[in-house]
């Protein structure tokens, strides 16, 4: 494993135990050339399908993309970081046990917006409004009347 401070291609175990969820292992590092350590986690590398975007293009799923939007759509809003983690592991865990080994981009957006729908609210609208791209305010008018024709929205 290479440094992250001086980049030398040895370190040392220091400590290795089993992450908070159980599904990873969280080793302390220390570094043969500087001493420093440092922490690194590791987690078994499952195979998940390649994602179909709208273009026709194929890419790997990638997590961090989700995450990243979901951060976006609850920025300010009381959704902690561990709570979207939460919905992204269960997307994957649900994604692995589906079996396919292709999957359109947009029944992955589709799960991240009702993952939303179910913790805020206001983050699903922020998320549904960039990822259905609203091209005026009726759209996004029509999406707030269906949430409030739902029951949402009542204080």
């Amino acid at each position: 494993m290479k440094c992250p401070f001086c980049t030398y291609h040895d370190t040392k175990v220091v400590d290795s135990r089993l992450g908070r969820e159980g599904n990873n292992i969280r080793r302390r590092r220390e570094c043969i050339s500087c001493e420093k350590r440092f922490t690194t986690y590791e987690r078994v590398e499952e195979t998940l399908p390649l994602v179909i975007k709208k273009d026709g293009r194929r890419e790997a799923f990638d997590r961090t993309k989700i995450i990243a939007g979901m951060q976006r759509a609850c920025e300010k809003r009381p959704i902690s970081i561990a709570t979207i983690e939460k919905e992204v592991d269960r997307l994957e865990l649900s994604l692995q046990e589906s079996g396919e080994k292709e999957i359109e981009s947009s029944r992955i957006g589709e799960s991240v917006m009702n993952a939303l729908h179910a913790l805020d609210e206001v983050a699903y609208v922020r998320f549904a409004s960039v990822y259905r791209q609203f091209r005026d305010i009726n759209e996004f008018m029509a999406e707030l009347t269906d949430i409030l024709a739902k029951g949402g929205g009542k204080p």
